[in-house]
């Protein structure tokens, strides 16, 4: 196996040859499908006469339109009633393993791959949807794929892909209070920029990532999309090992010893070079959140809102267009401003831990009259 970062030991094991295009064709670990990027993949195989190739390799789950509320069948929603319907049939004919909403293992496709233990070190990942660099937690390689893609990992089992750069972002020190895995990756958006990640991965480290739990190590990797990146990781360690160890997966102690050199021999190593390094003080990260429409529009809760006036010229017409749609004025800071809605639960947040922490805070309290709450657990 090459030397060097997690990235490069991972795609080399898993290349299977160049191809004419310049790409390399990538053996895929886990392919996740689910119910809304997939039903013109599936066809496609159909009008080939083509069957899934690695069913053992695929599992699906129903994710986006499963209604919050009344759940009886058929749903009240003709096109979430047509999909749900379609996936079954899929999965059904391809023998590939279903969470659906009667086996209790439903829920967002990126929170299920980690609970139930599909989620693994050194494993390539793809997924019709762009969060899938959720699962670089895990020291996972995972992408986001399109619809003739998802066909071609359905067929072959391989996805075409480019090489990317690898940027190391090393947060540093220790969080303060109040300061989440949230504030983590806004902030290194708001100072990269939603499009600074773009040709890159991002590989994860330092003393304020290794800190954290998988659960916030998820949410930093789930948003590395959000800033223009490939995908991203965190080397596989301890705090992985001890999730893993937890899950159905691994309930044979057996196979967990087994894995467990690979999963190590994939780590970055001490002396691997980088494309680029970015160094972040986390000790200096506050509460984070987004002034704006973007996630690269953050700034820290007593923080002044920037007036578009002093940002790059090209970064002023949207920064106009934000303040005036959410209604707030550049010097202002957000603490303070009112809200109108407060949703717990998204493929970025929505985690048992993530729940309790917000449990933790409003114990004792009550939801303002002219607040709407809503909590939409990952499963």
């Amino acid at each position: 196996m090459s030397e060097g970062t997690l990235y490069d030991k991972v795609w080399d094991r898993h290349r299977v040859t160049e191809l004419p295009t310049g790409q390399d064709q990538l053996f895929v670990g886990l392919h996740l499908v689910h119910e809304v990027t997939s039903p013109q993949a599936f066809g496609m195989l159909k009008e080939r006469d083509q069957e899934v190739a690695f069913p053992e390799r695929t599992h699906a789950t129903v994710d986006h339109i499963v209604p919050t509320g009344n759940r009886d069948r058929p749903y009240s929603d003709e096109a979430a009633e047509s999909m749900m319907a379609e996936l079954e049939e899929n999965v059904r004919g391809s023998g590939i393993d279903f969470s659906d909403p009667d086996s209790g293992n439903q829920g967002i496709v990126h929170v299920i791959g980690p609970e139930q233990g599909l989620t693994q070190p050194g494993m390539t990942i793809v997924c019709g949807d762009s969060h899938t660099s959720t699962h670089g937690a895990f020291g996972a390689l995972a992408f986001g794929i399109g619809t003739s893609q998802i066909r071609d990992v359905l067929a072959t089992g391989c996805v075409a892909m480019e090489k990317q750069k690898v940027r190391k972002i090393e947060v540093t020190g220790e969080l303060g209070e109040g300061v989440t895995a949230k504030d983590i990756i806004l902030t290194i958006i708001g100072e990269l920029g939603t499009d600074g990640g773009v040709g890159h991965v991002y590989e994860y480290a330092g003393e304020a990532i290794e800190n954290l739990g998988m659960e916030g190590r998820m949410s930093i990797c789930n948003m590395s999309i959000e800033g223009g990146a490939r995908a991203g990781y965190v080397n596989p360690d301890e705090t992985t090992y001890e999730w893993l160890k937890e899950t159905d997966a691994f309930a044979d102690s057996e196979k967990f010893e087994r894995l467990k050199p690979y999963w190590e021999s994939i780590r970055t190593d001490d002396d691997a070079e980088y494309d680029d390094v970015v160094t972040i003080d986390g000790s200096a990260i506050e509460p984070t959140v987004t002034w704006g429409t973007t996630p690269g529009q953050t700034a820290g809760i007593t923080e002044p809102i920037p007036d578009p006036e002093d940002l790059p010229e090209e970064d002023r017409d949207t920064a106009r267009r934000a303040q005036k749609h959410m209604r707030v004025e550049p010097g202002d800071t957000m603490e303070g401003y009112d809200i109108d809605v407060a949703f717990l639960g998204s493929c970025t947040n929505a985690r048992l831990k993530d729940l309790r922490e917000a449990a933790a805070f409003v114990e004792g309290r009550e939801v303002a009259d002219d607040v709407r709450a809503m909590v939409v657990p990952g499963s």
